[in-house]
């Protein structure tokens, strides 16, 4: 067929017209699709946060009910179930059996007047044993049905039928062509409603994506920590106005970011850190802190819950030396993993109390410098120096102690005078580090002796220019009073500072001076905090510190370091000449003990320990042999120990 252009014309405008409609009316129900969904979603987010709100009402309610239906299943075991078959058929024969035997009685009595026939007392003694067996049968059945209980919701079915049911057929009882009475099963069906709707709120728990290594008390604290928990029961412990950030598990323990509205600062909140710890349901021993976070408003709030540094042995070795000579390795934050680093060069403090363990946080720092330079240790108490005597120079005894602050300072002296004539600001030859290890000793041997105490004090403050660096440990990290741990003219000039549990807050305040807050004294007693402590700058995060065995520090190698006294010794104590003739032929007469002594004290040895050394005799070889020369007159000792021969005495 043929249709004319205006025809056709007009059908499409027609069509483009209807097309154009359909797009509005599709286009306007896409808007009214759009506006119902956002206010479905507004409408059920708003039902969630009220849901929120109540759960924790019925959670004691939920609580209790999944316990119970727990109970119940787990008691529901092939073994009890067998049991309980076996008693329902022992007491399903326990009843026929009794039924039997009163209907043989009723039969006997029926039979017989006289109640002592035979018959009749058989049959009374019958249907006695029945009862008897019949009633044992019944409580073994009670039992069984214990022990294999019906679930909770079989239970719960059983028993709201036992309401469902009579309040159904009394208000159809109650009813009349009226009037339908229906409030007894209406209140039967809010019942079941109720229950149901009591365990679904009920077990509307905050719900935390976390690690699947995490352990249930970390569970426990993430789901606390969540905001969405956190804002309901904050007001309950006292810290409404604070909101939490979703917490992290890191490997250190759980991270966590509360922001502080009005009042609050973190000062504030410290001081409610009992509430926190009660709302989150943390254990006492569980180690909270809580730190100003990188912004203002905000706090950070930290549980360690485990430690970073479990993974890595603490076994220091050679090959944790850092390349860079400066630097020395002190152990591994315990919140990051990192390894901790601190100047080698530097003044160093240690503090301890005892059984913290400062003798093992110390062996590592003492080996990086027996390694990279000489070191002197100096032991007021000697035990550690029973390890290292073999190693490195160490001093025990008064005299040892005396003698070797007296060579230190005098090679810190000697290197001044190199320095100049070379023309350098800086000493660029080894180290020589003199550890102090305990000082509330050393300080109590020197108490007398000013002009010695003097060289000590000078050594700490100047000698790391000249490479004698002073390190300093002690279990008593106080300055004032009777027995000080520490000298109140040394202690500034130990910068570096790294502090184990101390006894209190005094004790703090010296450890770590204007980072006391740390709190080393709250570090927890305990042997799995031995060797953690803080160090001074580096932050509140506790560093578990390398430890090195007795073996360990007998496989180093040796090196003894020996300085020399600059003074001149008198005339009257130089050795004499004293030709000593063979006989022809004669061969000398092997040397002995007391000889070997006597020509290193000639040698120059001024200690009892320099003798040691240069002899290769233990020390207990070498004080008898100096007492029985002092006593014959061929050695003389003088006031601090040093060691001389007597006039007359030299050979040539």
């Amino acid at each position: 067929m043929n249709e004319s252009p205006a025809l056709i014309h007009d059908l499409e405008r027609h069509t483009v017209d209807v097309a154009a409609a359909w797009t509005k009316i599709g286009s306007g129900s896409k808007s009214a699709r759009q506006f119902s969904s956002d206010h479905w979603n507004r409408a059920t987010a708003a039902v969630s946060r009220e849901l929120d709100v109540a759960a924790p009402a019925f959670a004691p309610f939920a609580a209790r009910w999944d316990a119970e239906a727990n109970r119940r299943i787990q008691l529901r075991t092939p073994e009890n179930l067998k049991a309980l078959l076996k008693a329902q058929t022992e007491h399903t024969s326990a009843r026929a059996t009794r039924a039997k035997a009163r209907s043989q009685r009723t039969a006997a009595r029926a039979a017989s007047k006289n109640p002592l026939s035979t018959a009749r007392r058989s049959a009374a003694t019958a249907d006695k044993a029945a009862r008897a067996h019949h009633k044992t049968a019944r409580a073994e059945l009670k039992a069984a049905k214990a022990a294999y209980p019906r679930t909770l919701t079989s239970l719960a079915v059983r028993a709201h039928a036992l309401h469902v049911i009579p309040a159904g057929f009394t208000s159809w009882a109650l009813s009349t062509a009226a009037d339908w009475a229906v409030w007894p099963v209406s209140v039967s069906a809010a019942v079941v409603g109720l229950n149901a709707g009591a365990l679904i709120v009920g077990r509307r728990s905050v719900t935390v994506g976390v690690d699947e290594s995490a352990s249930a008390e970390e569970r426990q604290l993430l789901e606390r920590l969540d905001p969405s928990y956190w804002v309901q029961h904050a007001s309950e412990r006292g810290l409404g106005g604070t909101v939490t950030t979703p917490p992290a598990l890191e490997p250190g323990g759980i991270r966590c970011e509360i922001r502080l509205d009005g009042t609050w600062d973190t000062p504030t909140l410290v001081a409610k850190s009992d509430s926190v710890r009660a709302l989150l349901g943390a254990r006492t021993a569980l180690r909270m802190r809580i730190t100003n976070a990188s912004r203002g408003g905000w706090a950070v709030l930290t549980l360690a819950t485990r430690s970073a540094a479990a993974s890595t042995a603490s076994l220091w070795t050679p090959d944790l030396m850092p390349a860079d000579r400066g630097l020395m390795s002190l152990g591994i934050d315990t919140e990051t993993g990192d390894e901790v680093l601190v100047p080698f060069d530097e003044r160093l403090l240690v503090s301890g109390a005892s059984g913290t363990g400062k003798s093992w946080s110390s062996r590592p720092l003492m080996a990086h410098a027996h390694l990279r330079g000489d070191l002197v240790l100096i032991d007021g108490k000697g035990e550690e120096a029973n390890i290292w005597e073999a190693v490195c120079r160490v001093a025990i005894e008064t005299d040892e102690i005396r003698q070797a602050i007296r060579e230190a300072h005098a090679e810190m002296t000697r290197r001044k005078r190199d320095m100049k004539k070379r023309g350098i600001s800086v000493w660029d030859g080894r180290q020589l580090t003199v550890l102090i290890d305990e000082g509330q000793v050393v300080l109590a041997l020197l108490s007398g002796d000013k002009e010695l105490l003097q060289q000590l004090i000078e050594l700490s403050s100047l000698g790391r220019s000249r490479g004698v660096v002073l390190w300093w440990a002690t279990q008593y990290p106080v300055t004032d009073g009777s027995a000080p741990g520490v000298h109140k003219m040394i202690a500034p000039n130990l910068l570096t500072r790294f502090s184990l549990r101390v006894a209190g807050t005094t004790q703090a305040q010296v450890a770590l001076d204007d980072c006391a807050h740390y709190a080393p004294h709250q570090i927890p007693d305990g042997r799995e905090y031995r060797g953690h402590g803080y160090l001074k700058g580096y932050g509140p995060r506790m560093i578990r510190t390398w430890t090195l065995d007795d073996a360990g520090v007998r496989a180093l190698p040796k090196s003894v370091w020996g300085g020399e006294v600059p003074a001149a010794q008198p005339e009257a104590e130089r050795p004499a000449l004293r030709l000593v003739k063979e006989a022809a032929g004669v061969a000398p007469a092997e040397a002995t003990n007391r000889d070997r002594v006597l020509e290193a004290v000639r040698s120059g040895a001024r200690t009892a320990a320099a003798v040691a050394t240069a002899t290769g005799l233990n020390k207990g070889t070498v004080s008898r042999e100096i007492k029985a020369l002092t006593a014959a007159g061929s050695v003389r000792r003088s006031d601090d120990g040093t060691l001389t021969i007597a006039a007359g005495e030299a050979t040539a």
